[in-house]
C-alpha cells in the first residue's frame, strides 16, 4: 500500500475526489484536502505532513491551470525532494484539461479527459 497525495484546484474538487476514491479502492492511503481537512485544521501543517509522508504526488492538471500558489508549492516541493533523492514520485494526470508547467513538460501524463478508466489504470500501474 502506497501513500498518495492528490494535488488539485478547488474548482476540480469533485473529479479529484472521484479519482481519490478509485486510488483508495485499489488499496492505497490517499491524502485529499476535500475529505481530510476539518474545520480548524492547519492547512499548512496538513499539507506538510501529507507531502512528507507521500511516496507519490498526483498532480491534477486543470482547465483552471496549475499555477495557483498552493498547487505550485505542492509540485515544486515534491520535485525538489525528488531531485534531492527522496523516494517520492510526481505523477501528472490531466483531470479536467490544461497544460503542464514548462518544468514538468517532459513527464508522461495519464489523460483522464479522453479515457477515465484507462487513465486511472495507467496511474495505478505507476503507483507501487
Amino acid at each position: 500500500m502506497a501513500v498518495v497525495f492528490v494535488s488539485h484546484r478547488m474548482a476540480d474538487a469533485s473529479p479529484a475526489e472521484k479519482l481519490a476514491d478509485e486510488i483508495r479502492a485499489a488499496g492505497h492511503d490517499v491524502h485529499l484536502d476535500v475529505t481530510d481537512l476539518q474545520v480548524g485544521d492547519s492547512i499548512v501543517e496538513w499539507m506538510n505532513q501529507g507531502l512528507t509522508t507521500a511516496g507519490y504526488v498526483v498532480l491534477c492538471y486543470s482547465v483552471h491551470g496549475v499555477e495557483s500558489p498552493w498547487i505550485v508549492r505542492e509540485w515544486a516541493s515534491t520535485l525538489a525532494r525528488q531531485i534531492q533523492g527522496a523516494g517520492v514520485k510526481l505523477l501528472p494526470v490531466v483531470l479536467t484539461g490544461g497544460d503542464a508547467p514548462a518544468l514538468l513538460a517532459d513527464l508522461k501524463t495519464a489523460d483522464l479527459t479522453t479515457d477515465w478508466a484507462g487513465g486511472v489504470a495507467q496511474l495505478l500501474r505507476a503507483i507501487r
